[in-house]
């Protein structure tokens, strides 16, 4: 019986003695030649080896009981159980298993989460009454397309760790593009990432602890009411088009409802605000979801909407559109009118056009929020808004407008007239100075 914890042996083919360690099972590893064309000599060479370990250009015997192990291993549990140990070992930070979800590729993962007719994503949030639209989504996929295809390649799912995010929006800083844009094009795949992890397809969250920009969104410039004023006082070319502004200016109302206005939404002294349009989702519901009732308390405005209804070309019913189309008779109008001679008019009333530029048709949804946050209780205005929260509220609101800075130094006055040693007059002081 060979007590040695080693065989020594010779195949017919070969000259020299082959050497098998045990593994620590006891079973005969892979032979390895010991260069000797004798038995006692081959036995000496793995009684050194035995003591002073195998020479490097032969693997090792605990390396090859390793090998062997690996080599044997049948199923994914046996795997899974073998790189579970290294990774918990620390040799291991992660890995990723064949034919599983973090195999994908990542961008393949990240455009499939942005298809609207096959989504999982998309699928749960219409099921769960959540507001999603197709224009949205196909914005995503673009950003995924122009954005984090070309900086993450074909790295799968399952590799994106906290620092590829990490460089990835430090690659987006550095692009001359709003915090707003950046941060958007950002959530494109973040979002992505932590419904990936939420439904367990990768093991980590790498969304986690990152930072999105702030400080340097470009304000959106809102119009005074005088200024207002003269653009409706003055001629416009298209009439739906300064129907649509005025509308917006009274009411805050985005462009999207406006487009979506039917024939039956036009109450004696509001409006029912229920649907929006785009050009890709068509007439979907408002982005909140909620329908309201926008109050519209000026006749001639009210009387304006009835009689372009009545100038449909398509016709007249219910369901016709108040901002019709001359070329689609189940679409309205295209909305880049409305800014198009908001603009012209502004050049109108003594805007430079690069100055011109400088506004647009949603900054009516900040002018109105602005001037009406100071009459009107936070409760009633985010009913007129369609606005979820007082902080989105707050957003839109603001802007320094008409007669802060008054309110501002009458309330300074009265509060700390008694604080200074008596002051002259600020306006008396500049006169004689």
């Amino acid at each position: 019986m060979n007590a040695l914890p080693f065989s020594v042996y010779k195949r017919a083919d070969r000259p020299y003695f082959l050497v098998q360690f045990k593994n620590p099972q006891g079973k005969f590893m892979p032979g390895i030649s010991t260069k000797k064309k004798t038995e006692e000599e081959a036995t000496q060479v793995a009684l050194q080896w035995l003591r002073d370990g195998v020479p490097q250009k032969t693997p090792a015997f605990h390396e090859l009981a390793i090998k062997e192990t690996v080599i044997k291993i049948k199923s994914n549990k046996e795997a899974v159980t073998i790189l579970s140990e290294l990774k918990r070992l620390g040799w291991l930070q992660s890995y990723i298993m064949k034919e599983t979800p973090a195999a994908e590729s990542f961008i393949s993962y990240l455009k499939g989460f942005w298809e609207w007719g096959t989504s999982p994503y998309i699928k749960e949030k219409l099921r769960k009454k959540h507001g999603i639209h197709k224009l949205h989504c196909k914005k995503q996929s673009q950003s995924i397309d122009q954005y984090w295809k070309p900086f993450f390649g074909e790295k799968y799912l399952g590799e994106i760790s906290a620092v590829d995010i990490d460089a990835f929006i430090t690659h987006m800083g550095d692009m001359d593009k709003s915090a707003a844009r950046k941060n958007i094009v950002i959530k494109a795949g973040t979002k992505a990432l932590r419904w990936a992890f939420s439904k367990g397809m990768i093991e980590q969250d790498p969304t986690r602890g990152h930072l999105l920009f702030s400080g340097d969104e470009t304000s959106r410039k809102i119009l005074t009411p005088s200024v207002a004023s003269a653009v409706f006082r003055t001629p416009w070319k298209n009439e739906r088009a300064k129907l649509a502004n005025m509308l917006a200016s009274v009411t805050g109302m985005r462009s999207g409802e406006i487009l979506a206005l039917q024939f039956k939404d036009i109450g004696a002294d509001c409006l029912y605000v229920s649907h929006s349009w785009n050009p890709i989702d068509k007439r979907k519901r408002t982005k909140n979801l909620e329908p309201r009732t926008v109050e519209i308390p000026f006749a001639g405005l009210i009387k304006g909407l009835f009689e372009l209804v009545q100038q449909n070309p398509w016709g007249v019913n219910p369901d016709s559109y108040v901002f019709w189309s001359e070329k689609n008779d189940d679409a309205p109008m295209q909305n880049k009118a409305f800014v198009k001679w908001l603009r012209v008019a502004l050049v109108k009333a003594g805007y430079t056009k690069d100055k011109a530029k400088e506004y647009d048709f949603h900054g009516w949804r900040h002018f109105f929020t602005a001037y009406m946050v100071k009459k009107l209780d936070k409760k009633l205005l985010k009913g007129e808004t369609g606005h979820l929260t007082d902080e989105m509220l707050d957003h839109y609101a603001n802007h320094q407008t008409i007669g802060d800075r008054e309110r501002i130094q009458a309330a300074k006055l009265e509060t700390f007239a008694g604080l200074l040693p008596e002051q002259q007059n600020v306006l008396e002081y500049i006169i004689t100075a």
